[in-house]
């Protein structure tokens, strides 16, 4: 989300005639607000979420306006993540990620859980809404029961990486795999440890692969969430766990090393909204093992290798293959390099520049 918001803005405030503005939802994060901002875009105010997300559940008191403290006010607020201040004047769009607390709510905080009828309540309002797929606009309609006409599928875009493979500008991938786990061919798994990403799974997969391949290891790159515990009981129970390494969260040049190292990179997610690690794989000339899940196969197109979610004994033929073939290897890549092309941040800024102007126009 954190990335839809900055990729976003950096390439609206790029397009000519746009004055953009930035808050934020948090006001443990107040001090960082200006810092991450990309050039150009102009601070407003950041304030506490919890009481807010209360009083909005029910009333249009503190709009926006106050929040944003722009001169001459706004003539859009976008909310990007699940939930958009109520507004005096200004038009409102709210990005709506997924479905996950309606679909797995035992997934879920209970944060989470209270964002399907503050999305309601916003388009009852007026918002109009913004999803990363087709697959989630359709979600939305659906099991929300919002208006198709004023629900907008826009593609996030995808960052291509600073390195190729063994630059040691990038981090050098294959020498932390080969810290973490004394090997410096590896799968990549990239992620919140969360359930939703079913990181266990990948780990049994990745324990029957390694039985067969003595120089292969598993690197699992993403910070704690509430599926860490479950991730190290797996771990622990694996035959080759030794062959295991975290490498905790992740950016910029590491994370470019990592990617660009890989033998393969494996999504195995229970749903997505989107899906942004199998472009970001695609983009670093690395083969890609993903699940079924969610917007994934609309996402990833023919350029990965699709299994079915949940599917252990799918994961390890499909992770097989990928290492074992290496012309089926260069297939993907050459696909995955050609397919991320479509998904840039110019082009999702054009088309939520197009949903403002409809959302401003009605």
């Amino acid at each position: 989300m954190g990335t839809f918001t900055i990729g976003a803005l950096d390439a609206l405030v790029r397009r000519p005639g746009n004055e953009m503005f930035g808050y934020a939802l948090s006001w443990r994060g107040r001090s960082l607000l200006r810092e991450v901002l990309p050039p150009g875009v102009t601070s407003g105010w950041a304030v506490p979420a919890g009481p807010l997300l209360r009083l909005w559940a029910h009333s249009n008191l503190v709009p926006a306006e106050w929040i944003l403290d722009v001169d001459g006010g706004v003539d859009v607020v976008h909310g990007t993540n699940f939930v958009v201040p109520p507004a005096r004047h200004a038009a409102r769009v709210v990005t709506v990620h997924d479905l996950t607390c309606l679909r797995f709510p035992e997934l879920c905080t209970p944060t989470s859980r209270r964002y399907p009828d503050l999305i309601r309540r916003a388009a009852r309002t007026g918002a109009w809404v913004h999803t990363p797929s087709a697959y989630v606009a359709a979600e939305a309609c659906e099991l929300l029961g919002l208006d198709p006409d004023r629900v907008r599928a826009v593609h996030h875009g995808a960052g291509h990486p600073a390195a190729e493979p063994g630059d040691p500008e990038a981090g050098g991938g294959r020498h932390l795999a080969a810290a973490l786990t004394g090997c410096e061919r590896y799968v990549l798994g990239l992620g919140t440890v969360e359930p939703r990403k079913d990181f266990p799974l990948l780990v049994r997969a990745f324990d029957r692969l390694a039985a067969d391949r003595p120089d292969l290891g598993l690197v699992i790159a993403g910070g704690d969430g509430w599926g860490t515990e479950a991730l190290n009981r797996a771990i622990v129970a694996a035959t080759h766990g030794d062959r295991i390494g975290r490498a905790g969260y992740v950016e910029g040049a590491t994370r470019s090393g990592l990617l660009a190292d890989a033998a393969v990179f494996a999504f195995p997610s229970v749903y997505e909204g989107f899906g942004l690690p199998p472009l970001e794989a695609m983009a670093a000339g690395v083969p890609v093992v993903a699940t079924a899940a969610g917007a994934v196969p609309e996402v990833c197109g023919d350029a990965a290798v699709i299994v079915p979610v949940g599917d252990v004994d799918a994961l390890v033929v499909a992770m097989a293959g990928v290492l074992d073939d290496p012309t089926a290897a260069t297939a993907l890549v050459t696909a995955g390099r050609r397919h991320v092309q479509d998904f840039s941040w110019e082009r999702c800024a054009a088309g939520l520049e197009t949903l403002y102007e409809d959302a401003v126009g009605a």
